[in-house]
């Protein structure tokens, strides 16, 4: 199963990134010195880089894992270590240690400058997501 925001929510999520670009080569095209040309080449990089991520904000579900794509990073959560999905929304599980652990869902952060529609399709991917970390596991035949 595969959750993400609207087309229109990841184009504002990808904006983030793409506002820095357009400044940092406005700079380099001015810029005079070497040096300033390869720090703008290299805050480019970065901003293209969450450009992209935040276009791709979202969580994969499969048979045992739970993947989510941030803004930063990618965590792939085994589901049976899954304990809940929080209201923030969060991802709260257990790490193989032992350790209580929470990956946040930036897909579907919800805020009130937003549309009700997007924030009702958020709501509405995080309760889909819980339902399916709640339901029974299928169990595999024995032959």
């Amino acid at each position: 199963m595969e959750l993400s925001p609207s087309r229109g929510t990841r184009l504002a999520n990808s904006c983030l990134g793409v506002v820095p670009a357009v400044v940092c080569t406005a700079y380099a095209v001015s810029a005079t010195g070497p040096w300033p040309r390869v720090a703008a080449l290299l805050a480019f990089l970065a901003s293209a880089a969450v450009a992209v991520r935040g276009y791709r904000l979202g969580v994969t579900c499969v048979n045992t894992d739970v993947t989510v794509r941030g803004y930063l990073r990618t965590r792939v959560i085994p589901r049976d270590s899954i304990t809940g999905i929080t209201d923030f929304p969060a991802v709260r599980w257990t790490a193989p240690s032992g350790r209580k652990r929470w990956t946040p869902i930036s897909a579907f952060m919800t805020s009130s400058r937003e549309s009700v529609r997007a924030s009702e399709a958020k709501e509405a991917a995080v309760a889909q997501l819980r339902r399916w970390v709640t339901r029974p596991k299928k169990r595999r035949r024995r032959r």
